[in-house]
């Protein structure tokens, strides 16, 4: 069954400008060390790799119904890749206790998350799924 599902819509060079206003202040106070490490290897498309996660991280909220307020911390929500380039989206403290709450009982959450972007645009989708869990024989 489907929990939540959230969109954002990201401009690459508003990102950019960010980053170049802001520099580490931004990158530490929304990315977490590995997010950016991802962006920093990917010297001709930094702004729009942040971008997108910058989108993944709305989309992630809303999908958990709460926006970015009511305690998630940007860092609270965090992408990363599969050996494969598929995006894996992962939520940690107040993001995790807000998915588990969501999430009924006999059920366990598997969150959805695709990335794109077209220069100016980055965009995330995400969908927050339930799976029923599977009886132990």
């Amino acid at each position: 069954m489907i929990l939540g599902i959230g969109t954002d819509l990201c401009n690459i060079d508003r990102i950019e400008a960010t980053l170049a206003r802001f520099g580490d202040r931004f990158r530490q106070r929304v990315f977490t060390d590995r997010e950016q490490r991802k962006a920093e290897g990917r010297p001709r498309a930094i702004a729009a790799t942040y971008a997108k996660r910058w989108a993944a991280k709305e989309a992630c909220s809303k999908a958990l119904g709460t926006g970015l307020r009511m305690g998630i911390s940007w860092k609270d929500m965090a992408v990363t890749n599969l050996r494969t380039g598929q995006p894996v989206m992962h939520v940690t403290g107040w993001a995790a206790d807000r998915l588990a709450a969501m999430t009924p009982p006999g059920h366990h959450a598997v969150i959805h998350v695709t990335l794109t972007d077209d220069h100016p645009w980055a965009q995330a989708f995400v969908v927050i799924e339930a799976r029923a869990l599977s009886p132990h024989p």
